[in-house]
């Protein structure tokens, strides 16, 4: 059944006030600093190679053999700097997650694996051709050669784990495994740079001496690796000891579903935003080996936060019997899924299910004019209403617009509306009348929100005025 709540508001001219050209304003500077961080990440690449011509080794090139180790050099510099780069992004810093958001941060991480690992393997590959046509050596000689001396292993090494962790990291393998032993396995990645650091000082030579290419690697190899030391391991160990975060008790919501309240001391200087998600780790039999990403369904007081779970596995069912007291750590709070990250006048927001979590506390962090807001909720049965009414309270309480659509999508259709409402004609335009001068924030499964963002940009909403948080 689909069943709709629409409360009086203004007409759909923007809200007075400034804030539609702060937010603007503010965009902007991310914008430029997110294409700002892209172009650092291939100047990077550029200045590897850059140096290494300036070194005077190519002018030492007499003939093919030369060539071709020289070629194999470049492939090894520009395969090492993309893995350094993609630690970088890998390290949770908060300059990168606010500008250009840790998801996105990742996904760029995801795509440079696969070149970074084929430049090293080319690189492997070239050495030993250039290598075997100076020497006079075949291919296999010339390679049991090379594994001679301890550097030579532990590069050897180093690229065996750097195909583990490609191998591992491809879908179909990855869905076979537990997502902690995969997540153990890619922190392989670490150690495989590691143990290519003998190599380079050695054979590579690009970290001998005091020359501006050594100057550029020591720097890159202290900012990658310095980064990942203190944003993923040092900081969240302050912040967990400076919070003193505890279970208070666990909430039933719903089959599968329930809120964890949590007690803990100056959380309001965790700076949280509305939207934002951390890292959670719960310190009881059963729970503290698995590290779990859950958004913040109410903003944090002073001494009190909440999160709300839905039960997808093993790991986050055991969730629901956490015992009042359980000491939790975390690292975070991050994403961008704000209001920070607005540009329009208006706000739209669609949520599904345990979706709602986010959307709930991004909805109380906006300081809301008068009808801003349309909100649409989205179940397949009322059991899945989770928050609704926390929800709906904070929107209309601004004369914003709630839509309820409830019931499940239409058979042989690639809908995310009810069967109801796609029977009616209903269209996104339709249950928010305000999209093109509205900032879009899509929440819930993911091939469903695929659904409500291509909807979205056929009728006309630029890609940079969606934001998605996909569950799954």
């Amino acid at each position: 059944m689909n069943s709709t709540i629409r409360p009086n508001r203004p007409s759909s001219s923007a809200p007075e006030g400034t804030s539609h050209r702060d937010r603007d304003r503010s965009f902007r500077r991310r914008e430029r600093a997110a294409v700002a961080l892209i172009a650092a990440c291939w100047l990077s690449v550029i200045v590897a190679v850059m140096l290494f011509l300036a070194s005077g080794r190519p002018a030492q090139i007499a003939g093919l053999s030369d060539a071709v180790t020289a070629a194999g050099i470049v492939t090894g510099l520009i395969g090492t700097d993309l893995l350094l780069v993609m630690l970088v992004l890998a390290a949770r810093i908060p300059w990168v997650d606010r500008t250009f958001g840790q998801d996105a941060a990742i996904r760029l991480h995801r795509r440079l694996g696969k070149p970074a690992v084929y430049l090293i393997l080319g690189h492997g590959a070239l050495i030993i051709v250039g290598y075997s046509l100076r020497d006079g050596l075949s291919l296999w000689h010339q390679t049991l050669s090379l594994l001679s001396g301890a550097d030579m292993l532990l590069a050897w090494l180093g690229t065996g784990l750097l195909v583990v962790v490609v191998v591992t990291s491809l879908v179909v393998v990855r869905r076979r495994l537990a997502h902690e032993v995969w997540h153990a396995i890619h922190l392989i990645s670490y150690a495989a740079v590691l143990v290519a650091v003998p190599h380079q000082l050695s054979a590579g030579q690009v970290l001998a001496g005091s020359t501006p290419q050594t100057f550029y690697w020591t720097c890159l190899y202290v900012l990658a690796f310095g980064s990942i030391a203190w944003f993923r391991f040092a900081a969240p160990l302050l912040a967990t000891e400076e919070h003193q975060l505890r279970v208070v008790g666990v909430e039933p919501l719903g089959v599968g579903v329930f809120s964890i309240h949590l007690s803990g001391r100056d959380l309001t200087r965790l700076g949280v935003r509305g939207g934002q998600y951390a890292i959670w780790r719960f310190w009881s039999r059963g729970t503290w080996w698995h590290a779990h990403p859950i958004s913040f369904s109410a903003m944090p007081t002073d001494t009190g936060a909440r999160l709300t779970v839905r039960a997808l596995g093993a790991g986050t069912e055991r969730l629901a019997r956490l015992k009042p007291g359980t000491r939790v750590s975390f690292a975070g709070p991050y994403g961008v899924f704000t209001d920070a990250a607005r540009s329009a006048p208006r706000l739209a927001v669609v949520a599904a299910g345990i979706g709602i979590t986010p959307a709930r506390a991004l909805l109380e962090d906006t300081d809301l004019a008068q009808g801003e807001a349309t909100v649409v909720l989205r179940a397949t049965d009322r059991s899945q209403a989770f928050l609704w009414d926390e929800t709906k309270s904070l929107v209309e309480r601004s004369g914003g617009a709630v839509v309820e659509m409830v019931g499940r999508r239409p058979s042989g259709a690639s809908s995310w509306m009810s069967a109801d409402a796609a029977t009616r004609g209903t269209s996104i335009s339709t249950v928010l009348p305000d999209l093109l001068d509205s900032d879009l924030f899509v929440c819930g499964p993911g091939d469903w929100t695929d659904l409500v963002v291509a909807e979205a940009r056929a009728a006309g909403l630029a890609d940079r005025r969606i934001h998605v948080e996909r569950f799954a």
